[in-house]
């Protein structure tokens, strides 16, 4: 099984990253597609808009309910097993994500769902 680690997009890259997947349906803000490194763009992972609005709306208060609904999403989601395929035989993936809440966001829950 893969070191699973997760990092923000906008922090530089480093060998240590491994295999970096970008994991947020938008492009991060600021970031030019010449100097952002990503080895994996998986858009069909991130939350559905709706679920992703709805939490952003009141992060702090919605989070317990923001990840059990976006592991709900993932286990319904067709590209989850196919994240789990392009994962599986690296030996560090690095999960980028643009929030700048490094504890609550999109990335700490794929993260564990990826873990367990």
């Amino acid at each position: 099984m893969a070191t699973i680690q997760i990092k923000r997009a906008y922090d530089p890259a480093e060998p240590t990253d491994g295999f970096r997947v970008y994991v947020d349906k938008l492009w991060p803000r600021g970031l030019s597609h010449e100097t952002f490194h990503y080895d994996l763009w998986d858009k069909e992972i991130a939350p559905s808009t709706e679920l992703r609005e709805w939490f952003h709306a009141d992060p702090e208060n919605r989070w317990d309910e923001f990840a059990r609904r976006y592991r709900e999403e993932l286990n319904a989601n067709p590209g989850f097993a196919s994240l789990k395929d392009a994962v599986k035989g690296k030996r560090t993936v690095t999960l980028l994500y643009s929030s700048h809440d490094t504890e609550r966001n999109n990335a700490v829950v794929l993260r564990d769902a990826l873990a367990a």
